[in-house]
This record gives C-alpha cells, sequence and structure tokens, in this order.
C-alpha cells in the first residue's frame, strides 16, 4: 500500500497514543491493578495489546492496524468512562484525576480521532493515488 507523509505521520501519532495507554495500564497493572479480580488482568491484556497495536502501525501498511487502534482506543477508553460512572466496572470505580488518568484518556481519544482520520486518508490514496 502506498502512503503519503501525511499517511505515514499519523500512523506515528496513533502508535504513540496506543504505545502510551498500553504502557500506563501496564505501570498501573504492576503497581496495584494486578491484585484486582477481572479489571486487573484486563490492564495486563491492555497493555501488551497497546504494544503489540503500535508495532503492527508501523511494520504493516495495512488498514487492519488502524482498525485496531481505533477499536483499542474505543474499548479502553469506554471502559474508563463506565468505571467512573455511578455503577463502576466490575466492582472498580474510578475517578477522572490523576495523571495516568488523564494520559490514558487523551491519548485513547487522540488515536481513536487520529485513527479513523487515518482511515479516510489512506482511503483516499488507495483510490486516487495521492
Amino acid at each position: 500500500m502506498r502512503t503519503s507523509g501525511t499517511a505515514w505521520l499519523q500512523r506515528i501519532v496513533v502508535a504513540l497514543c496506543v504505545v502510551t495507554s498500553g504502557l500506563v495500564h501496564l505501570y498501573l497493572w504492576q503497581q496495584s491493578m494486578h491484585r484486582v479480580a477481572i479489571v486487573g488482568p484486563a490492564f495486563l491484556v491492555n497493555g501488551v495489546a497497546g504494544i503489540v497495536i503500535g508495532v503492527l502501525l508501523l511494520t504493516w501498511r495495512h488498514p487492519i492496524p488502524l482498525l485496531l487502534a481505533i477499536g483499542f482506543g474505543l474499548a479502553t477508553l469506554g471502559a474508563f468512562v463506565v468505571a467512573t460512572s455511578s455503577y463502576g466496572l466490575f466492582g472498580v470505580h474510578s475517578r477522572w484525576q490523576g495523571w495516568a488518568e488523564w494520559t490514558s484518556a487523551i491519548s485513547e481519544a487522540l488515536a481513536i480521532v487520529v485513527g479513523i482520520w487515518g482511515l479516510a486518508v489512506e482511503r483516499r490514496i488507495a483510490r486516487t493515488g495521492w
């Protein structure tokens, strides 16, 4: 697949976003979340998935890594929003405060927005050749 400089830059930004979220989740898992049932293992999976998706974005010029990054951002940010609701997520109640929460939330939102934009740009390139 042919890509432009803009498409490549978008992939780099999305990769940085999902890797950032993944590293934050791995840090939180190591600090305390490894003791929490259900959500703890999900933090570990999120951490590994963020890194794997980041690598795929930079090494595989296909729409699938962008779709994975968008799904990662939607699922992870969505789970955090549910965890901050009055219901919580599997007994975990989070708040919108702290560097880890904001770093993850912002990087996931950016992964969604820039990932969608990247798909549109790459689709245009595939269709028109530029």
